[in-house]
């Protein structure tokens, strides 16, 4: 191992939407972070959106899975179990945020009760209340777009940038929400709509997941970097880290990390956080065993790992006689409703799920899936393209121990750590949930005017939101970190990131997870005194060099 090593106050690990929010509020605050990212910078040239073959790049290079992407940052995820998840993963600065599309509603209050209020779950040890403010915060930094007045949701700050543009398909589904009577709501997104900060302005190419080259889509990378910089935090890209170090007093010291050279170093820090997401956080605590810790760091609850949480996830597709533009516009949602949130007695499932109702597919998504091969292949993707609109289901989905991510030692990454492995199955309550979506999805297409509607089902299982393996919880018995995102087991580290969100909500946790990561910096913040303490000089670990 290299004598040289980094130090710092905080060292954080993954520069993913909480890595950044956290180490951009710490550097503010006056604290020195580091954070440590296994990927590396997404230059304008790495977007799809850049190219003009950005389809066929999407499904390649850009492709979310590292199963189909196999990049030599990514480390191997296998998924196994009755209802394999297709985990998605970015290793890169900014995380899974590179590909996400902006969708960024906030949880409600009953969200943070599902245990108490309907026998759901399990409770978080905190409330709505006690985020609503690093809510604001994010949304003010991130430039969220959106309209104040949702009566499904608690009184808020409005967001500060209008609605994204409806467009002409925003209009029909409004319409198919009326003639049903079911309530609805412009989505809030972290989309830049008007001038603001120095950013690019939405100007409605379109399917956001696939890069957004002026950069009005809210990426860690345009926003919370960039701020964190100009209070010195540093970030360390090509890190790869092997273990999180601890002292003989029992307190995290830092990491040991491969660089981009295959070289180990060390990181030394008197706080450490884990950012890395829902599959990544458990693999680094599981690597990270040793003597004082043989089932893992900050793992005497055997609790992490378990408990995955994916959201009940499927979509519904429809086409429309009119032309709509149905390829313009934000590509996260424009319309959404939680008429169907909230726990209802008449159905047969627990809590509920939202209906997202989105633009069509891409031009190359409806010649593979969509338009017969043959002699009129061309033409039928040329009537398709601007006249199909998509329904997304999003439902909440129970934690439950059987669900979980473990180290898989048969395949290793590019420097020989294991892989991991997702076992996954969906609960009865989640299917049910999941067909009782898709109907009204279609119900709902049908109601806009769309035919020939059709959903894709609950299989395979879509992995964007990895959430729970590394839950928040008052009980060192059956939660891994307490109110503050507090390892029980190690005074001083943190995990904040999915993995600790104890239940998920119906909708996508970006916007959660980020302002956990504010209301956590401000946690280590208040115990700033540890910050002067000298770093412990002598680590201990299963494994080290």
């Amino acid at each position: 191992m290299s004598a040289a090593h980094l130090t710092a106050d905080v060292l954080v690990i993954g520069s993913g939407p909480s890595g950044a929010a956290l180490s951009w509020r710490l550097a503010s605050q006056g604290a020195d972070v580091l954070c440590l990212e296994q990927g590396d910078w997404m230059t304008a040239d790495d977007l799809p959106k850049s190219h003009e073959d950005w389809d066929a790049r999407g499904r390649h290079g850009w492709n979310p899975s590292p199963g189909k992407r196999r990049d030599p940052v990514d480390y191997p995820v296998t998924n196994l179990g009755a209802d394999p998840v297709d985990a998605y993963v970015y290793n890169a600065v900014g995380g899974s945020a590179n590909g996400y599309g902006g969708h960024f509603w906030r949880l409600v209050p009953s969200d943070f009760r599902t245990k108490t209020l309907d026998g759901f779950g399990v409770d978080w040890p905190i409330s709505y209340d006690e985020l609503a403010p690093y809510y604001d915060l994010n949304e003010r930094e991130l430039g969220v777009s959106g309209l104040a007045g949702d009566p499904t949701a608690p009184p808020r700050t409005a967001p500060p940038l209008p609605p994204a543009d409806l467009g002409r398909l925003g209009r029909r589904w409004i319409e198919g929400f009326e003639r049903l009577g079911w309530y609805w709501w412009p989505h809030d997104q972290a989309i830049v709509t008007r001038p603001y900060r120095d950013r690019g302005v939405c100007t409605n190419r379109g399917f956001c997941t696939l890069g957004c080259p002026n950069g009005a889509l809210s990426t860690p990378g345009n926003t919370y970097w960039p701020a964190a910089f100009q209070h010195g935090a540093r970030l360390q890209t090509r890190a790869r880290v092997r273990e999180v170090l601890v002292g003989a007093d029992g307190r995290a010291t830092g990491a040991l990390y491969y660089d981009g050279d295959g070289e180990l170093r060390e990181a030394r820090a008197k706080v450490v956080v884990i950012c890395a997401n829902g599959i990544g956080t458990p693999r680094l605590l599981l690597m990270s065993r040793s003597p004082a810790h043989p089932d893992g760091l900050a793992n005497s609850s055997g609790l992490v790992g378990r408990n995955l949480m994916v959201h009940v996830q499927s979509v519904a597709l429809g086409r429309f006689d009119d032309h709509l533009d149905t390829f313009k516009g934000a590509r996260g949602s424009v319309i959404g409703s939680r008429h169907f949130y909230e726990t209802d007695p008449a159905r047969d499932f627990k809590r509920g799920f939202i209906l997202s109702a989105m633009r069509g597919n891409s031009p190359l998504n409806i010649a593979l899936g969509g338009a017969p091969w043959g002699a009129d292949h061309h033409g039928a993707v040329e009537r398709a393209v601007g006249h199909d609109g998509a329904v997304w289901v999003c439902g909440d989905d129970a934690p439950e121990e059987v669900n979980r991510v473990e180290l898989d030692d048969d395949k290793l990454d590019a420097w020989g750590l294991p892989g991991v492995r997702t076992h996954y199955r969906l609960s009865d309550n989640s299917k049910r949930i999941g067909q009782f979506g898709l109907e009204r999805a279609k119900e709902l297409l049908s109601a806009a005017g769309a035919r020939d509607v059709i959903d894709t089902g609950l299989s395979p299982i879509l992995g964007w939101h990895l959430l729970g393996t590394a839950r928040m919880g008052h009980d060192p018995a059956t939660s891994v970190v307490d109110a503050s995102n507090r390892a029980h087991d190690v005074d001083n580290l943190y995990v904040v990131d999915g993995s600790s969100m104890p239940t998920g909500g119906s909708i996508n946790p970006t916007n959660t997870l980020q302002a956990l990561a504010l209301r956590t910096a401000d946690q280590i913040w208040s115990r700033r005194r540890e910050l002067t303490e000298t770093p412990a000089t002598t680590a201990t670990a299963g494994s080290a060099a």
